[in-house]
């Protein structure tokens, strides 16, 4: 999803530094899958975490 919003941003952005017709609205829409993207990867990394965490706690309670 990042890399799509990504593409679609420098895209969309690119008329606005060529000086042709900017691209209509929906095309400013897709752009919104770049934060999206970086919000489901930042979700993944702090549920990996947790869960590492989680993992440390259990394996110290079972040494002991």
């Amino acid at each position: 999803m990042f890399i799509v919003g990504a593409v679609a941003t420098l895209v969309t952005m690119a008329p606005l530094f060529l000086g042709t017709d900017p691209f209509p609205s929906y095309a400013w829409a897709v752009c919104m899958l770049m934060g999206v993207g970086f919000a489901v990867s930042a979700a993944g990394v702090v549920r990996s975490a947790a869960a590492q965490r989680r993992a440390a706690r259990e394996s110290q309670a079972a040494a002991r």
